[in-house]
């Protein structure tokens, strides 16, 4: 399963940049880095494309969500990604673009999970599984509405969501049978239709030109056509 280190190094370049941005302390390795204050832009190619220091409460756009909502959500990112590594385990078999495109949303997915599951502990704000994603890059886009918020740039977003995003536009051109193998499939189905038909002949063919098998079906007929006119005339 060699794709899963591709999950691997999103998951590490993912954690890598959140901690740039944001900043933190890791005493063990005695590092510190200060970070980005909150809502601090740096341009790097002008105003079209920002470093930009935000972090979500909630999901995708920005939308928020608290309480239980906010629990059920980081489980529910828990599960999903139990699930993908499930199925892309139990794909060994398929391509490798879909192997590679289940990794993509797989290391993504647990990129954002760490963020909703350690870092309000980490970061002295929240208890387990009550964690913001960071979420930094910040692109110029055209003006778009979607859940009755308007935005004149997309919504800031992070590596693994760019990992997730890459992995199900992947999925959707790569995943389908080509015509090609559905032709086969059903050139193979209509090649062992023909083949049962062939046995079930040759089989018939056998019994007629076997003359034991016709001389012994012709003596039980004699016989039951004998019984049958003993019994006629023992009722007249």
């Amino acid at each position: 399963m060699r794709v899963l280190f591709v999950s691997l190094f999103i998951v590490i370049a993912d954690q890598l940049s959140k901690f740039f941005i944001k900043g933190g302390t890791i005493p063990l390795l005695n590092l510190h880095i200060n970070g980005m204050s909150y809502g601090e832009s740096v341009n790097v190619i002008g105003d079209f494309f920002k470093l930009t220091f935000v972090e979500n409460p909630g999901i995708a756009f920005g939308i928020d969500v608290d309480g239980v909502s906010k629990l059920l959500l980081s489980l529910f990112t828990l599960l999903a990604s139990v699930g993908v590594f499930y199925y892309l385990w139990k794909s060994k078999e398929q391509k490798l673009i879909i192997r590679l495109a289940l990794a993509f949303i797989l290391g993504g997915a647990i990129g954002n999970l760490i963020d909703r599951t350690f870092y309000g502990l980490f970061y002295g704000y929240s208890p387990l599984f009550y964690g913001k994603v960071v979420d930094f890059f910040n692109m110029d886009f055209f003006d778009f509405t979607i859940f009755g918020k308007t935005y004149d740039r997309f919504p800031i977003f992070n590596i693994a969501d760019s990992s997730v995003t890459i992995g199900v536009v992947l999925l959707l051109i790569f995943h389908r049978t080509p015509s090609g193998e559905t032709k086969e499939i059903e050139t193979e189905k209509n090649e062992d239709k023909l083949l049962d038909n062939d046995e079930i002949n040759s089989e018939v063919n056998i019994k007629t030109n076997n003359p034991e098998t016709t001389n012994s079906s012709l003596s039980e007929d004699n016989k039951n056509n004998v019984e049958n006119y003993k019994r006629e005339e023992i009722q007249n």
